[in-house]
């Protein structure tokens, strides 16, 4: 995908989302010419998907925006700052919740420390956190697919499933992107048992 067919991108659920269309144009620039890991999707396909399953779970404008932009902080050049100037103080806190410390330098720390700030934000930012995750581990379960060893997804795998524990106690086992995401580990368990 070209950058002139990203910058055509109109996904239906963003129509009556004002913020989120706003969003999507400084995501499409902001992850320009990124790739996804190692299988060359562009990258913006993931916070778009994200962005989806919010909507389609029935969250706000401003958590439908901020799941579109919840790797700029991490992945692009832009700060807090711009965001909030951009979007307001509620989308640029949301994403600044689902950031990671990239002080943080041990991955698996790095990652812990992401699950408890997610566990003390709000219930919004949790839902960011679950749609990322269900998207995340689709992704590795179709890497798997295609000849990703086990051994290389373990650690993701560990991360995912602590994931998932902490947002059944901070949103409820009966949240419909916790049970997604339930469902998606119980797929990847079952492809890597196979």
């Amino acid at each position: 995908m070209t950058i002139a067919q990203l910058s055509e991108v109109n996904p239906s659920f963003t129509q009556g989302l004002p913020l989120t269309r706003a969003a999507l144009e400084l995501a499409l620039e902001r992850h320009a010419g990124q790739l996804r890991g190692d299988h060359y999707a562009p990258f913006v396909q993931h916070p778009l998907e994200v962005a989806s399953l919010l909507s389609l779970a029935g969250y706000e404008d401003a958590v439908v925006a901020s799941g579109v932009l919840h790797d700029v902080l991490e992945n692009t050049y832009t700060d807090e700052g711009e965001l909030e100037d951009r979007f307001g103080e509620t989308v640029a806190s949301l994403v600044q919740a689902v950031s990671e410390d990239v002080s943080i330098t041990h991955d698996r720390a790095r990652k812990s420390a992401l699950r408890s700030q997610v566990a003390r934000s709000s219930a919004q930012a949790a839902a960011i956190f679950a749609a990322d995750k269900v998207s995340k581990v689709r992704e590795l379960r179709a890497r798997l697919s295609y000849g990703l060893s086990p051994e290389r997804a373990d650690h993701k795998v560990d991360h995912y499933e602590a994931s998932l524990a902490m947002l059944e106690q901070r949103l409820g086992e009966r949240n419909a992107l916790v049970r997604q995401l339930r469902f998606e580990l119980e797929m990847l368990r079952m492809l890597q048992t196979a």
